[in-house]
């Protein structure tokens, strides 16, 4: 299989992108992830797959799975997993458009990762278009969690990929058009809640403890816990109702990340020894949340990238794999052993901010590296 000959236009599909990243889908607001979803099955079933629609975990989107035709489509498949929510807000549309600036283009979640999953989506169609019948069918699992570390879909995506041989993972890459990610770095979150003794500020100060000092105290300290084999950082506070009042409750959250399991492990057990609660009822807690354990390639996922790599430089391209900050649901299908590849997705940056973009002909130079491992696994 030429991928070069294959049908894929990056304009064409940057256009069809366009109601996709006009769909905004915030992780915390299930409805519209949930039509966002409802979007993404509307185009595979457009392009003939049998999509089923899966129900929302509780106070979550929707989520479902889909196969392209096949003569054998229960058959254990290449399995392209994707999310689609995003970190960013009902409203980011107004500051951060969905606009071409010649070779680039932005959008709210356009990089992470609604561009790679609409591009593995153009990669089956193009590979029927041409009539190439794949040698395994290609299922497509969608999520709505990840943005939050996947709390209620993990056991749907580890029972899918145990039905599967491979796992695709259109995520963004890893250093542009040269890369793809091949392990992913352990990752755990906490619930931070600093408790405090109330009093008013302005008559009886002195006699309360604030919840938020304690919090800006703990924070600091965290933070300070960071080295070369583990990193700690706080990204969500929330404390007081009262300018008046002493705060007697105040709650973040926390991330540790770690590129080995042990490391990990001995981080979850440095915050885990910061509970501290005194006799008047002020202190610290630290409850373990969500955890991503560490993905490191095997010989599987390893024969995907040289597979990969071939496909590469038939198009030119010299392409290099490595391991990546930022969890991913790869992270799951990888620890479970089942070959995995990531990064598959468009090339761009600034991905979880304001100034997210993609670079345009990434779109087709993906999709062809995706449909090339879709043409030749079995």
């Amino acid at each position: 299989m030429d991928v070069n000959t294959l049908p894929l236009c990056s304009d064409t599909m940057l256009e069809g992108l366009r109601p996709w990243i006009e769909c905004e889908s915030p992780t915390y607001d299930p409805v519209s992830v949930s039509r966002m979803v409802g979007i993404a099955c509307d185009r595979l079933r457009a392009l003939g797959a049998r999509v089923e629609h899966i129900p929302g975990p509780p106070g979550l989107g929707d989520c479902a799975r889909a196969v392209f035709p096949h003569p054998r489509p229960e058959a254990p498949g290449v399995l392209v997993m994707a999310h689609l929510d995003t970190v960013h807000p009902i409203g980011t549309l107004e500051k951060l458009p969905f606009r071409r600036k010649g070779d680039f283009a932005t959008g709210p979640g356009l990089c992470d990762m609604k561009g790679g999953t609409y591009a593995a989506f153009e990669a089956a169609r193009a590979l029927a278009e041409v009539g190439h019948e794949t040698p395994l069918p290609i299922h497509v699992l969608l999520t709505s969690d990840e943005e939050i570390g996947t709390p209620g879909t993990r056991a749907l995506i580890e029972a899918e990929a145990r039905k599967h041989k491979y796992v695709l993972v259109p995520e963004p890459g890893l250093m542009g058009r040269s890369s793809v990610v091949t392990g992913r770095y352990a990752i755990a979150r906490y619930h931070l809640t600093a408790h405090g003794v109330a009093s008013h500020a302005g008559i009886r100060l002195s006699k309360g403890r604030s919840a938020i000092r304690e919090m800006a105290a703990r924070i600091l300290e965290i933070e300070a816990m960071t080295d070369e084999d583990c990193t700690y950082s706080v990204g969500v506070v929330h404390g007081g109702k009262w300018v008046n009042c002493v705060s007697t409750v105040c709650r973040g959250e926390a991330l540790s990340m770690a590129k080995r399991q042990d490391d990990l492990d001995r981080g979850v057990a440095r915050m885990l020894g910061l509970n501290q609660r005194d006799e008047d009822g002020s202190g610290f807690e630290v409850a373990l949340s969500v955890v991503r354990p560490v993905w490191e390639p095997n010989a599987g996922t390893l024969d995907l990238y040289e597979r990969t790599r071939r496909i590469a430089a038939t198009m030119g391209v010299t392409l290099e794999h490595g391991s990546a900050g930022g969890g991913s649901d790869a992270n799951f299908t990888g620890a479970l052993g089942i070959p995995t590849l990531d990064g598959l997705g468009l090339d761009g940056e600034l991905v979880h901010t304001l100034h997210e973009y993609i670079e345009v002909e990434s779109l087709a130079y993906r999709a062809r590296l995706m449909a090339g491992l879709m043409a030749e696994l079995s």
